[in-house]
């Protein structure tokens, strides 16, 4: 599970990324409000910890952009403005919940398995199909008409990529950057090896759909 982590607090913002990696989350970090939107803008995360005071731009800012966006991403407000309509304000701007410091380190593992546990469009664990397949997140488990396999942990982000975006053409820029997250220095040559990982993992399940590659742009999933 990755996390977008916005708090502005440095010493705060470490601490909570290196807890929450303990947990075993994934955590990018940020401390303003502008490179917040451009993460989120990424569409990479399953959950945001949104600070509302924030520098550059405020965190309702940013939240109402995101859901202006129709991003429904889940997003945890964490902030000092505890006042009753200072919570009714963020949770009727989007917020799926509202965290007030200082809080509990456990208090807010709660809220995020709460969270995790609601029925919604990215729910976890959920089984993601298309055409003859279905991939089981959690198991991290292609099923075919022919069989079964288990993925590796990016074998298994990628093809979810595809099957989230059947028969549209995916840049390598995206495809590396929702994979590999938007920091990272990884070569091209990545994203082509794991392309043909998972053309053999297709082939092996004798599913009917392909990982068409798309010249000088990217690759697309194509249903026959």
């Amino acid at each position: 599970m990755r996390l977008l982590l916005v708090e502005d607090d440095e010493k705060l913002n470490q601490s909570l990324a290196f807890q929450l990696e303990k947990e075993g989350f994934q955590v990018d970090s940020c401390m303003d409000g502008e490179e917040a939107l451009y993460y989120a803008e990424q569409d990479i995360h399953d959950l945001i910890l949104l600070d509302r005071m924030l520098p550059r731009i405020s965190g309702m800012e940013v939240l109402r952009r995101i859901r202006r966006s129709r991003r429904q991403v889940p997003v945890i407000l964490i902030t000092a403005l505890g006042e009753l309509d200072d919570k009714v304000t963020g949770l009727d701007s989007g917020a799926d919940d509202y965290l007030v410091k200082p809080f509990a380190f456990e208090e807010l593992m709660a809220r995020i398995r709460c969270i995790t546990r609601r029925p919604r469009k990215m729910a976890f664990g959920e089984a993601v199909s298309c055409g003859d397949l279905s991939y089981d997140v959690s198991e991290n488990r292609l099923n075919g008409p022919q069989g079964n396999c288990s993925l590796s942990k990016r074998e298994g982000m990628l093809l979810e990529t595809f099957l989230r975006n059947p028969s549209q053409t995916l840049s390598r820029p995206q495809l590396l950057t929702k994979v590999w997250g938007p920091d990272s220095d990884v070569e091209d040559g990545n994203l082509d090896n794991y392309i043909h990982f998972l053309r053999r993992r297709l082939q092996a399940v004798g599913s009917s759909l392909k990982i068409q590659t798309v010249r000088g742009v990217g690759y697309r999933l194509q249903q026959p």
